[in-house]
């Protein structure tokens, strides 16, 4: 994949991993598109970068991923690079789960069907395009997933799998398909505050960025780099050490509460 001269549309754009990747791919000189769900967002993100193309829409919409297309095909025709970035992360205890099931559901739509369906109408029009790239941003919990957000490490276990089988479907044709696992980075990402203990931003996003360099088609980061290639035995201890310190923090927090 080249990095310059092209023209890239991101999911989720505006804020997080998806801005941190607008401002590298500005950076050498391609045409970048962004769209998310809240326009204020949107045109903050324009203000910063003005020659930001920006369009809103709520990719877990199925007609709203149609309106997308049908848009990006028109108005910007050149289009090579698609990064399927948006996300939404839940954290919650199975056992007390009380909200409606269309909170629940925004995970799955956002997160699993919004990367394929837009995939599948991308995939005709990036495979008569030359330097075309897929890139999926998963995460290290598709690998080890965690017991507080588990519908989000689902979709992203089930988006490593659908990746892997768009790259061997994809082989032979002119379009690179890309995973990248974030390892927990410091973005509101579920909340804010809840991953300030995450390696820095700018830092993960020049390390994908080398990746990109070094024509990668995994890539990870620190912990996340190294749960892509733990056997299943590793997996399942370094599941079973996070849930368990997951667990401590949550008693240590309940505590705390309790005692204000």
């Amino acid at each position: 994949m080249n990095l310059s001269g092209n023209t890239v549309l991101i999911t989720g754009g505006a804020s997080g991993i998806g801005l941190a990747l607008v401002e590298r791919f500005l950076a050498r000189g391609n045409k970048v598109i962004i769209c998310g769900r809240r326009q204020e967002k949107l045109r903050e993100a324009q203000r910063r970068f003005p020659q930001l193309e920006i369009r809103r829409c709520d990719v877990s919409v199925e007609v709203e991923r149609q309106l997308l297309f049908d848009w990006v095909k028109k108005s910007f025709p050149d289009l090579n690079i698609l990064v399927n970035n948006a996300g939404v992360q839940h954290r919650m205890d199975l056992l007390l789960a009380q909200e409606k099931w269309g909170y629940y559901q925004e995970e799955i739509l956002t997160n699993f069907a919004a990367p394929v369906h837009l995939s599948m109408l991308f995939i005709p029009h990036l495979a008569a395009k030359p330097n075309a790239a897929i890139i999926n941003i998963t995460s290290g919990l598709a690998f080890t997933p965690m017991a507080i957000a588990p519908i989000y490490s689902a979709t992203k276990a089930a988006l490593h799998s659908f990746t892997m089988s768009l790259r061997h479907v994809l082989a032979d044709k002119n379009v690179s398909v890309i995973e990248v696992a974030p390892p927990a980075v410091n973005t509101d990402l579920g909340g804010a505050g809840l991953h300030t203990f995450g390696v820095p931003l700018e830092e993960f996003a020049d390390a994908v960025f080398k990746g990109f360099e070094r024509g990668d088609l995994e890539i990870g980061y620190g912990p996340s780099e190294k749960l892509m290639r733990m056997s299943r035995d590793e997996i399942d201890e370094a599941c079973q050490r996070m849930n368990s310190r997951m667990s401590l923090q949550q008693e240590k927090t309940s505590r705390k509460v309790g005692k204000m």
